[in-house]
């Protein structure tokens, strides 16, 4: 996400790095760097502009601070200042009707409605509401029968009028559906088009006015750069709607809707979609994607993660077996799942700092896995469960089951072991103690 940026912000502050104190001449090339970064990433030039002079006014004159280096203050100000850009602080949605009814509106391949069947999922495990999805989208077929699929795939119901090409009555009818059904909330998904045209903004505009609903999200492919801030301006001067939905951000190397989209409509991002999952959808933190962009990570948001997924009574169980040493290939592979389920894995390691940029030109695919999981998946139940069994002829029989080389089962058998050694000295006090009491410099 947004690594050509990163990189380019990077070597902007290198020119301040070893410098005693700020002066007009270190910040002004320093900005000049900042600027064309912004520029390459598709942000339009007025708020680039804006922005530099912006950093260059509160830079300049400032005293460095004890034990801060001068690159260290810029960055911090330039921080602050991207924070600001995309809008300050998170903003939360509006679920205050009976029911709360959202649109959702955007270009025609946007991610409309994938993300109403995201934005389902997240208000049914994360707020605790049962959720209604509306297909109005009446011009394309495909799209009522995605949305079905999408209703069936995230637990939530789907309303549909199969041959009423009335989008207005539709959602009418639904908001009635739900109030009967006890629905707290409904997901009008609408219909969009390859470009803004009259006949579209007429149609969502009677929706908009018919339903009155307490959220109007405008939804945009956040890798067509600036094309997608014009859009919004369009839809928002129309609908006035009242936060933007950034889609495909995990494919987005430049970040310049991100950056933008704020200053032009004056609306906030709201979520964010980043990945193909149903479960991958962030509501938009603007100081911890100032952090990211900076290369500084997003361990808030690593940990949040890793907390959906946590299971209280899972956790205890595999405590016990950790100190019993008992922890085998079957909680090795659970541990596995629970990883994935929380995203692709090069994002994930580079929400700790200084990750992203170590991992800058490596790949991992989302089946970084998949190797380790066949290799176990050759195994016997008996083998899983104790890997002491796992002898030369075992090792032979599992390496060709999974299509991997012994080479590959040694390293896996390998790693486990250590992993097990590990964890179970963390999970023994006294272990941990005698271990920092012989550590050198340490006293007793």
């Amino acid at each position: 996400m947004f690594e050509n940026l990163t990189e380019k912000f990077d070597r902007a502050f290198k020119t301040l790095k070893g410098e005693g104190q700020i002066t007009e001449i270190n910040v002004a090339e320093t900005m000049k760097e900042v600027r064309r970064a912004l520029l390459d990433a598709d942000v339009n030039f007025k708020i680039a502009k804006e922005f530099t002079d912006t950093v260059k006014q509160k830079a300049l004159g400032q005293d460095v601070l004890t034990a801060v280096k001068p690159g260290q203050l810029m960055v911090k100000i330039t921080k602050d200042e991207l924070t600001n850009l995309m809008g300050g602080t998170s903003v939360e949605l509006n679920l205050d009707g009976k029911p709360a009814v959202i649109l959702i509106a955007g270009l025609q391949g946007s991610g409309k409605t994938t993300f109403s069947g995201k934005l389902a999922l997240f208000l049914k495990n994360k707020r605790q509401k049962n959720p209604l999805l509306v297909a109005c989208d009446v011009y394309r077929p495909a799209a009522i029968d995605q949305l079905k699929v999408l209703g069936e795939q995230v637990g939530v119901a789907v309303y549909t009028e199969e041959g009423n090409k009335n989008p207005v009555s539709i959602a009418e009818n639904a908001i009635k559906y739900a109030k009967a059904n006890n629905h707290n909330v409904v997901i009008v998904d609408t219909a969009g088009r390859l470009a803004v045209d009259e006949e579209m903004m007429n149609e969502i505009d009677r929706v908009h006015k018919s339903i009155k609903p307490q959220e109007t999200l405008f939804v945009v492919d956040s890798m067509t750069g600036q094309d997608a801030v014009n859009t919004a301006k369009a839809f928002n001067d129309r609908l006035n709607f009242d936060g933007v939905v950034l889609t495909k951000l995990d494919g987005d190397t430049r970040g310049g809707a991100a950056l933008s989209i704020r200053s032009v409509v004056n609306k906030p991002i709201k979520f964010i979609g980043i990945g193909e999952k149903l479960e991958a959808l962030d509501i938009f933190h603007p100081d911890r994607m100032a952090d990211r962009i900076l290369g500084m990570g997003d361990v808030v948001s690593l940990v949040e993660r890793a907390q959906e997924q946590f299971d209280e009574e899972k956790a205890r169980q595999l405590q016990k077996k950790i100190a019993k040493n008992t922890f085998d290939f079957n909680d090795f592979l659970d541990q596995i799942g629970q990883i994935k389920k929380m995203g692709n894995v090069k994002d994930l390691m580079g929400m700790i700092p200084g990750m992203g940029k170590a991992l800058k030109d490596v790949e991992i695919g989302d089946d970084a896995f998949k190797q380790v999981e066949a290799i176990i998946g050759s195994m016997t139940p008996l083998e899983r469960e104790n890997p002491s069994l796992i002898n030369g002829s075992r090792r032979k029989r599992i390496a060709d089951g999974s299509g991997s080389t012994i080479q590959d089962v040694n390293r896996l058998l390998k790693q486990f072991e250590e992993s097990r050694k590990m964890m179970r000295m963390f999970s023994n006090k006294g272990a941990m103690k005698n271990m920092m009491r012989n550590m050198p410099g340490s006293r007793g």
